[in-house]
């Protein structure tokens, strides 16, 4: 016999008797909506979220999870005040030792980025082991806002020695990071340990994105060192969920015989 569940409902026996979950509210009209989406060419405007309400007999928390889930994977984009469009899918990235400019040419579209903070700071104890320098020494933190095409895609926040690279804040600009620390103080990137976590978008970086409080963010943190194994720079970034996603070529350790 079906095991009733508060609020109604019921979850059902399934094999080894083990109790199926049962099916979330939203699951179906988020199907519904996914294929009406794929009918959609990229950009196109959906209906308002009263009208969408209306439509499928849900209520409006129901119909704002299936479009926050068809979100996060890419289906839709959402712009603060303005609406709901069909996505353009996701940008698949693979994960290498190169800067966003380059990356972002390599998918045919054209970077920049906005310096939203540029400032000096002692590096407390844990930052100072990353970047090799002495408790306390100056750390140069810059935050920027880039984008691809005009479209914000991810806020990058650097840290980087600046005892190493002096006015290294007055060469920055819309650019390559990585090509003004080659050009204007010889450093070549060699490798780096980069994590990638998910994290929800707040209210600030919600604001600068264009997109919800709460929406699905990649959380990238990368610790760069030189040809000379040096650490370079400490940097941490949130990218758009919706937009972006992650490939990498996995290689079998070899075994001896």
């Amino acid at each position: 016999m079906a095991a009733s569940l508060p609020g109604g409902g019921a979850e059902e026996a399934g094999e080894n008797g083990r109790k199926s979950p049962r099916t979330p509210k939203h699951w179906a009209l988020k199907e519904r909506l996914a294929e009406l989406v794929r009918g959609l060419p990229p950009g196109r405007s959906l209906p308002g979220e009263r009208v969408l309400a209306v439509e499928h007999g849900v209520s409006r928390s129901t119909l704002r999870r299936a479009l926050a889930e068809l979100t996060a994977e890419g289906r839709l984009t959402r712009v603060q005040g303005i609406g709901t469009f069909a996505g353009e899918g996701k940008l698949t990235q693979r994960l290498r030792l190169s800067s966003y400019t380059e990356d972002m040419r390599g998918h045919g579209r054209h970077p920049t980025a906005a310096l939203l903070d540029a400032s000096i700071g002692a590096a407390d104890p844990e930052l100072a082991l990353r970047l090799g320098i002495r408790s306390g020494d100056d750390v140069l933190r810059l935050r920027r806002l880039r984008r691809a095409d005009g479209e914000p895609m991810a806020i990058e926040t650097a840290r980087l020695p600046l005892g190493r690279f002096p006015g290294l804040a007055h060469h920055v600009g819309d650019g390559s990071l990585y090509r003004v620390l080659w050009e204007r103080y010889g450093v070549a990137l060699d490798h780096a340990e980069e994590t990638i976590e998910t994290a929800l978008a707040a209210p600030a970086e919600a604001a600068l994105l264009g997109t919800d409080v709460g929406a699905l963010l990649l959380l990238l943190s990368r610790h760069c060192f030189d040809t000379e194994g040096r650490p370079v720079e400490w940097v941490r970034s949130v990218y758009r969920g919706d937009r972006y996603k992650f490939v990498a070529t996995l290689v079998a350790p070899r075994t001896e015989n």
